[in-house]
């Protein structure tokens, strides 16, 4: 159980560290890529079907969209 655990987290600061250069448009796609495979995957499950398959839908439109939104429509109001 402990391998698994820290195996996991491993993971998860590797993951993390490689994100620490980004550009603002890189930053925009991994956010909208983060946030629509996290409604994919909710609308997946409360809809009765594949999480999985909701997140990787979710994950690539909001990846698109987060990637071509302008530099001056994000944080405007």
């Amino acid at each position: 159980m402990k391998i698994k655990t820290i195996a996991g987290l491993m993971a998860i600061l590797l993951g993390v560290a490689g994100c620490s250069g980004l550009n603002a448009r890189e930053q925009r796609a991994l956010t909208g890529g983060a946030i629509g495979a996290a409604g994919g995957a909710a609308v997946g499950l409360l809809t009765g079907g594949s999480a999985f398959t909701g997140a990787l839908i979710g994950g690539a439109g909001g990846a698109a969209v987060g990637a071509l939104l302008p530099r001056d429509a994000v944080g405007k109001r």
